[in-house]
């Protein structure tokens, strides 16, 4: 608890950064991520590559979709694909400069290069390469429309 009764509040992975890999292909966490990350978890991510960009996952929030898949239905259609895709993913610890070591293999999976764009998704974060965010992440005025929309239906506006 913290002064005044409330809970303590939960940190998030929240923002967008651009950051250049290094020629090991090392990236720089943010410092607020890194914050985040020691606040709430510990220095351990979870990198997967994920349609056109790789998702970085807390150790423990990793942990838990892997029980979520591990005690759900295999019959199910394309759980074993998921899985089998799921378990590729690499183990990124932060070094002492607050950097992780992208393998080489998931940065090819995800088209990553040198100019990369980090993006907060709440409890993970997103790394795109930077031609490839700009080309799919500019939203237009329709999605601005249907952002609205949401708000409208969660009851945000």
């Amino acid at each position: 608890m913290v002064e005044g009764g409330m809970n303590s509040p939960v940190n998030h992975f929240r923002g967008r950064s651009d950051h250049i890999l290094d020629a090991k292909g090392r990236l720089s966490i943010a410092t607020r991520f890194r914050d985040v990350l020691r606040r709430q978890y510990d220095e351990r991510l979870m990198v997967t590559p994920w349609h056109n960009c790789l998702r970085a996952y807390p150790m423990p929030r990793w942990e838990e979709m892997e029980t979520v898949l591990r005690n759900s239905d295999r019959k199910q259609p394309g759980m074993v694909k998921l899985v089998r895709w799921m378990s590729g993913a690499e183990e990124c610890g932060l070094d002492k400069q607050g950097r992780i070591l992208i393998p080489p293999k998931i940065r090819e999976d995800s088209r990553i290069n040198k100019e990369v764009v980090v993006n907060g998704m709440l409890t993970f974060f997103e790394v795109w390469d930077k031609s490839v965010w700009d080309e799919l992440n500019k939203p237009t005025p329709e999605d601005f429309d249907n952002f609205e929309q949401t708000f409208l239906d969660l009851g945000l506006l």
